[in-house]
């Protein structure tokens, strides 16, 4: 559900706590996600910018870089011993199939800010399904561990209070839209720390991506 969408709006934002979640991570150390950096300056900036602006509803996140998620593996384990890891001998296969396949670089669309119940994020255009296709590739190879559906997307911050519909629909609707689109060049395999919600992602692998699009600005 968006806040953009005033029928299936949600009444206010979800507070999100920031705490370790040994329920979740159950002692497992890192968990494994294939991104999009976002490395453009002129975007870089731009989140920055969108940031400050709603600093007093988010919680700062200044360690996590800027990406667009394409696939959630799971927790990064040599083995796979439970429903949601993720084994190396599954990543050797996912990187086989993009050796493969070669994925092509692409320059994807941005619509101004919008939100789920919580977080704001900048929504990404898969008008030709590209990501889509990447997320087929993947997907034979590993469930993804996901919990609601898809929806490509930079995420600006996670909610530190609660607000309501009215009031986020205002504050989104006097942003800017972004000065550029998201220019695809190169594919991540990262993890980030299971105990720490915000920290930052470390890259494992690295797909260039080939092809026409338009260089990053």
């Amino acid at each position: 559900m968006l806040f953009s969408d005033p029928e299936t709006s949600p009444v206010e934002t979800l507070v999100a706590e920031l705490r370790d979640y040994p329920e979740w991570h159950r002692g497992r150390k890192r968990y494994g996600v294939w991104v999009l950096p976002v490395v453009q300056p002129a975007l870089l900036d731009y989140v920055a910018r969108m940031r400050h602006a709603l600093a007093d509803l988010l919680h700062p996140s200044p360690r996590r870089q800027p990406h667009v998620t394409v696939f959630v593996c799971g927790f990064h384990r040599a083995r796979r011993r439970a429903g949601d890891d993720f084994s190396s001998g599954l990543l050797r296969r996912q990187w086989a199939l993009l050796r493969r396949e070669a994925p092509r670089r692409v320059t994807l669309p941005l619509a101004k800010p919008d939100s789920f119940a919580s977080a704001a994020f900048i929504p990404v255009g898969d008008g030709e399904g590209q990501i889509a296709r990447w997320r087929e590739w993947l997907g034979s190879i590993s469930d993804e561990v996901r919990q609601a559906s898809y929806v490509p997307h930079i995420t600006l911050g996670l909610y530190r209070r609660s607000v309501d519909a009215l009031t986020i629909r205002q504050r989104l609707a006097a942003l800017e839209a972004p000065p550029v689109a998201l220019c695809a060049t190169e594919l991540h395999y990262v993890t980030y720390a299971a105990r720490d919600p915000l920290g930052p992602l470390r890259m494992q692998r690295r797909w260039r991506l080939h092809g026409d699009a338009a260089p990053p600005t």
